[in-house]
């Protein structure tokens, strides 16, 4: 259960048959917390200040994790580890622990927890802390608790091309300490919870990921003297300067990190780095902008040769963050040296750059004894994190205030119409001068903070500026609705890209202060030489090659297309070399190109073997032409296609035969705003008679339900699918595409044409928007609930931090049956993976497919793309059980996977391209000419019809 990550487990089993009414009782109220803490008032600011009087007792009460009064739920076991003395408590990714413990002295504690992150999907744990059976304030609901990462292998793999390779992450768990604290990142300091004196209980709920507890301890964190405070010490400690010394340690030679997204990378475009190479890929640095959000952290080891006083230096690059600077806070052996190091700032400079760390042109002097020592560096937003906090507080009322707006304007006001929206909304120019006074205020800070005005106070300033005319004519404000939504979109994008502290470190410099630091490649003349090398060498390398090209003639070689990113290319070749090739003796090169170009290079026979990542129509278009292979064949196929649901293959199935592998398969899913629904007084609907009744009551405020946007062909010629929401409503109802074996379209039917005339309704009836960015809307809550791809998930984690919690997504709504079962059918897209008829060696190629799509593969794949991007590049693949390893959080989760029992796929059949087009066509002609509903999809349907009946006559197939 726990993996190779623990050695010699001697398991002590914990019998839990049955819960006391106290333990539902815990889980209860944590719950009814997180149903009503969605306004904000619950956060950690205003819970200080209902007990900035109370003392810090220092005193250390430790609580034995596996002395607990109460758990919820069956993921528990009591264990003893090697590794550490005594028993630790396992606890799962779902349920909840309590403990009870006496307080003697009332005050304020901070939280060290002492865990050991056991192997599980490969993301941040996560927990809901809550004290005597309460959340004591919002950011408690999402505390997280680091893995730990490092390379694989302890040496630089190269490809037959002479580059290196990146060098795949994976966990290397140890017994971790850590103080809890903001996830986010506002809060620099640990948390501190106050207890009252008197017995409390403590209680961990479970949201993501498994992990074990050895202690829990409520103490105060030892005070940092300040530089000059230690200087003085050094000096009555006899510590004096070292002489003679210079260490290098290279960046991409950290130990360990807190993400698999800090792994070492090529940096090519500049001499300064080391090892250095024009040609060749190089692995040379560590971080960039991956090593960007609060909390990640990376950590190198030195061995120091002689006791004494030392100067630090970085050779850097820090070109991300214009105007404000990258800030790190810097650990020697897991302590902060003293205060100045809890905020070290990188400013912006175009290159790398040598940065020496120290005041006023004085270099800082580090204490360290002779041996091993280690450094870590952590992002941190140091002084800026309470700015940003406030910028996210301020949008946060900043977006209510609109949403109280337009429930009273509407999207589109009349500019002529008074509205009185100082009568009608309470305090409305009291909260706007609020936020304009706040919005000011963190300007001015920005501003001292940076040495000069910047480009990251332009955008509040402007914010300022509408604000204050929106105070000074307030008869003016439903006019300037439009740019005040946009500006305030603008303030969310703000949000996230100044939480974002990207650094490149190139090596670590320990050194003697009297010593001269010397780094080849800073200059003038460095810089112009590698730019020529590097135009020269544009003339001779094949960029689209990854990793290791084969050209020998007596190996087995396939060659296989990749349409997507050079960052997944690279990640995909090294799983390939790693895993496939050194198996089966299959060599694979990779080629990334533009998929557009796979039917030319096919009909000029330079098409590859595989094709990877295709839309869903083109295997059955190659499969009219010959050009794609029948995978029936192939004995096995029916024990690989297990590994996917079967409305994933529906769409490559033609006349018998399956002619390409799901790779990923997306569905709609409905998302909503907790906040906003619980203000409307709404449930989330089921059922689509929910759905219309909550139209009404959201059309009446103004707001708006998204429905899957009418697509348009972005070029034309593009294949169209069908809309998913008609789709849905007709699947739910027992419709269908096509009839007699796909060679009559069935949307002339009578069904087909009820359903149709239910979806134009939506928009004419309803006056539902066509196209809109779901998104923004969704962010600023003018459109608290929609239904859209579930990768909207992925997006919505990273690009709307503000919104954290106020917001989940549930299963489709669905048409009410007969048995009183509700039908959710949905349609699924995706992307697959074909053979290509000209393939010489097929039995090679199907090794490699029945490879990329199994079960550990895929897998590892989506998690190596994650720790690769970060959480919005979670991979939604096809294959069941590699969805269920991905490291999605429990509740999320489990609404993802009802909603997959009813997912349709949809047939592709010859002219087919024609259903989504003509559909497409219809709904316009109703919606916007106005054209009867049955009338439009009836002449629009013989148009398919005729397209049908003319590919079946064009390929020989019967009528």
């Amino acid at each position: 259960m726990l993996g190779a990550c623990l050695l010699l487990l001697t398991t002590i089993i914990l019998i839990v048959n049955a819960f006391s009414s106290k333990d539902n009782q815990v889980v209860s109220t944590i719950n009814d917390f997180l149903a009503t803490s969605l306004n904000g008032e619950n956060s950690y600011a205003s819970y200080l200040s209902e007990h900035e009087s109370a003392s810090k007792p220092d005193t250390t009460i430790v609580i034995d994790a596996t002395q607990y009064a109460h758990v919820n739920g069956t993921e528990f076991e009591v264990l003893q580890v090697e590794g550490i003395e005594g028993s630790a408590l396992y606890t799962g990714e779902t349920g909840t622990v309590q403990w009870d413990f006496e307080v003697k002295q009332a005050g304020l504690y901070q939280l060290e927890v002492l865990y050991y992150p056991v192997e599980g999907k490969s993301s941040s744990i996560e927990r809901i802390i809550a004290i005597d059976g309460i959340v004591p304030f919002e950011e408690a609901q999402f505390i997280q608790f680091d893995r730990l990462w490092n390379n694989e292998l302890s040496e630089i793999k190269v490809d037959n091309q002479g580059n290196e390779l990146r060098p795949r992450q994976v966990e290397a768990p140890r017994w971790t300490t850590k103080l809890v604290q903001d996830s986010n990142g506002y809060i620099t300091e640990p948390f501190q919870f106050y207890f009252s004196k008197g017995i409390h209980s403590l209680s961990f709920q479970a949201s993501r990921e498994p992990m074990i507890l050895k202690e829990l301890k409520l103490m105060q964190q030892q005070v940092v003297p300040t530089y000059e405070t230690l200087l003085q010490q050094y000096e009555q400690a006899g510590i004096v300067e070292t002489s003679g010394v210079q260490l290098r340690v290279e960046g991409e030679s950290a130990i360990v990190k807190s993400s698999p997204t800090l792994y070492p990378v090529s940096e090519r475009t500049s001499a300064a780095v080391s090892p250095y190479s024009a040609s060749l890929i190089k692995i040379n640095t560590i971080g960039g902008f991956n090593w960007r959000m609060p909390g990640q952290w990376v950590e190198w080891e030195v061995d120091v040769p002689t006791d004494g006083l030392y100067n630090l230096s970085f050779v850097t690059q820090q070109n991300w963050v214009r105007g404000i600077y990258s800030t790190r806070k810097l650990y020697i052996d897991g302590q902060v040296p003293f205060q100045e190091m809890n905020a070290v700032g990188f400013k912006y400079k175009s290159g790398y750059r040598l940065e020496t760390l120290g005041a006023d042109d004085k270099p800082y002097l580090y204490h360290f004894t002779a041996g091993k020592h280690s450094i870590r560096m952590e992002v941190t937003l140091g002084p800026f994190a309470e700015l940003i906090s406030e910028v996210e507080d301020s949008l946060y009322e900043l977006n209510s205030t609109y949403r109280s707006i337009l429930m009273i304007t509407g999207t589109k006001p009349d500019e002529y119409r008074d509205y009185q929206l100082t009568s009608k909304i309470p305090n409305l120019i009291e909260n706007l001068t609020k936020e304009r006074n706040r919005l000011t205020a963190v300007a001015a800070q920005l501003k001292l903070l940076a040495d000069g005005s910047s480009d990251q106070e332009a955008l509040l300033k402007t914010m300022t500026v509408q604000l204050n005319e929106m105070i000074e004519k307030p008869e003016n404000i439903h006019r300037k609705l439009n740019e005040y939504k946009t500006n305030t979109g603008g303030l969310g994008t703000w949000v996230q890209k100044a939480r974002e502290h990207p650094l490149e470190i190139d090596a670590i410099l320990l050194t003697s202060p009297d010593e001269k630091i010397k780094v080849d490649g800073l200059g003038l003349i460095a810089k112009a030489t590698h730019e020529v090398k590097t135009f020269a060498n544009s003339f001779f390398i094949d960029y689209n090659s990854i990793g290791n090209v084969s050209d020998a003639t007596d190996q087995r070689t396939i060659t296989v297309w990749i349409g997507s990113g050079r960052d997944q290319a690279n990640t995909m070749k090294a799983m390939i070399d790693e895993t496939f090739t050194s198996e089966t003796g299959i060599n694979v090169n990779l080629k990334l190109v533009q998929m557009h170009t796979l039917l030319p290079a096919t009909l000029a026979g330079q098409g590859p073997d595989v094709a990877m990542q295709i839309e869903n129509d083109i295997p059955v278009n190659f499969a009219m032409r010959n050009s794609s292979v029948d995978l029936t064949q192939f004995e096995d196929f029916a024990e690989v296609a297990t590994r996917f649901r079967s409305s994933a293959v529906v769409p490559y199935q033609y006349s018998d035969g399956v002619y390409a592998l799901p790779e990923q398969q997306t569905f709609n899913m409905l998302f909503y705003r907790k906040d906003v629904l619980e203000e409307l007084g709404l449930e989330v609907p089921t059922t689509w008679d929910e759905v219309s009744s909550l139209l009404a009551v959201l059309s009446k405020n103004h707001m708006e339900f998204g429905m899957p946007q009418v697509q348009q062909a972005a070029v034309q010629g593009q294949n169209i699918p069908p809309n998913s929401l008609f789709a849905a409503l007709l699947f739910q109802n027992g419709g269908q595409f096509y009839r007699n074996d796909g060679k009559e379209s069935d949307l002339d039917s009578r069904l087909a044409i009820e359903t149709f005339k239910t979806w134009t309704e939506y928009y004419t009836d309803y006056k539902l928007e066509r196209e809109y960015d779901f998104a923004n809307r969704f962010r600023t809550g003018q459109m608290p609930i929609g239904i859209a791809d579930y990768t909207l998930y992925n997006q919505l984690t990273v690009f709307a931090p503000e919104i954290r919690g106020l917001w989940g997504f549930a299963p489709m709504p669905g048409t009410l049956q007969e048995d009183g079962s509700i039908n959710r059918q949905v349609p699924s897209g995706g992307s697959s993976v074909m053979m290509l008829e000209k393939a010489e060696d097929k039995e090679a190629a199907w090794q490699f497919m029945k490879w990329w799509t199994s079960d550990e593969t895929q897998a590892k794949f989506g998690r190596e793309m994650e720790g690769l991007m970060g959480a919005a590049a979670r991979y939604p693949t096809a294959n069941i059980n590699a969805l269920d390893s991905l490291p999605w959080p429990v509740a999320d989760y489990k609404q993802l996977k009802e909603q997959f029992q009813y997912v349709v796929g949809i047939p592709e059949v010859p002219g087919g391209y024609f259903t989504g087009r003509h559909l497409f066509n219809a709904f316009y002609k109703t919606v916007i000419g106005q054209i009867e509903a049955r009338e439009a999809l009836m002449d629009y349907t013989g148009y398919i019809q005729d397209e049908i009946d003319n590919k079946r006559e064009e390929f020989g197939l019967p009528q």
